[in-house]
C-alpha cells in the first residue's frame, strides 16, 4: 500500500459517531461491555479494542455481526508485540523519574531545592512531548492491523507515520477531545461507561475507516494511471 497523509475532518467523525451510536446504540453498548470483559484478560486489552472496531465496522455497514464475535484471538500476536513495545518505551522514559526522586535526599539541599526541579520539569515536558508523539503517530495502527490486516508491525508503523504527516495537531486535538467526551461520563456517576465511552470509540471507527478509504482511493487511482501510461 502506498500510504499518504489524509484528510482529518475531525467534525464528521463526532456528528458520524453520534449518528451510528443512536441508531444502533444497543448493539454497540453490548459490544463495548464484551470489549471491557475481554479486556480483562492479560495482554488482550489492545486486541479486544481492535476486535471491537471490526465489530463496528460490520454495524455500520449493516453486517450481521455480534457481541461474541469480538472474542477472536486471530490478531493477538501483533497487538502482544505492541503491548511489548509500549510497555518497554513507557519504563525506559519513566527510569530518569525513578532515579531523580531518591537522588534528591543525597544532594546539597540547595541544589536540591533549585537544580532538581528545574531539571525535573524539564524532563516532563520531554517526556509527554513523547508520549504525545508517540500516540499521535500510533493513532492508525489499530485500523491498519485489524481493519485492514497488516500484520507486520514495522510496515504498519510506518504507514500510520506517513498516513499522520501535516495532521499532528489535528489528531492530538481530536484524541484530546475524544478522552474528555468519554472522561466525563465517567466523572458523572459513571454514566460514560454506558454512553460517554461507547461514542468515543465510535468517533475512533469512523477516523479510521475514513482515513483507509482514503488510501484505497488513492491506489486505485495510481493503479488507473498506470495502466493507462
Amino acid at each position: 500500500m502506498n500510504a499518504q497523509a489524509v484528510n482529518f475532518k475531525l467534525g464528521d467523525y463526532l456528528s458520524k459517531g453520534f449518528e451510528l451510536l443512536k441508531k444502533d446504540y444497543g448493539s454497540i453498548l453490548g459490544g463495548f461491555l464484551v470489549m471491557l470483559l475481554m479486556s480483562f484478560i492479560p495482554f488482550c486489552g489492545y486486541l479486544a479494542m481492535g476486535n471491537f472496531y471490526k465489530f463496528l465496522r460490520n454495524r455500520s455497514k449493516g453486517i450481521p455481526a455480534s457481541a461474541g464475535d469480538i472474542f477472536n484471538f486471530d490478531d493477538f500476536m501483533p497487538y502482544f508485540v505492541i503491548q511489548l513495545i509500549l510497555t518497554a518505551g513507557i519504563v525506559a522514559l519513566y527510569i530518569p523519574i525513578i532515579v531523580m526522586i531518591p537522588a534528591a535526599s543525597y544532594m546539597d539541599p540547595e541544589m536540591g531545592r533549585t537544580g532538581l526541579p528545574v531539571f525535573f520539569y524539564l524532563y516532563m515536558m520531554v517526556f509527554y512531548v513523547a508520549l504525545f508523539f508517540i500516540i499521535v503517530k500510533a493513532f492508525y495502527l489499530p485500523a491498519l492491523i485489524s481493519l485492514k490486516g497488516i500484520k507486520d508491525i514495522k510496515t504498519a508503523w510506518k504507514m500510520s507515520m506517513a498516513m499522520t504527516k501535516n495532521n499532528f495537531f489535528n489528531i492530538l486535538l481530536f484524541v484530546i477531545v475524544a478522552g474528555i467526551i468519554g472522561s466525563l461520563g465517567i466523572i458523572a456517576c459513571g454514566i460514560g461507561l454506558i454512553l460517554t465511552m461507547p461514542f468515543a470509540y465510535v468517533t475512533n471507527y469512523f477516523a479510521y475507516e475514513d482515513a483507509l478509504q482514503q488510501i484505497g482511493n488513492d491506489e486505485i487511482s495510481e493503479i488507473g494511471i498506470k495502466e493507462k501510461f
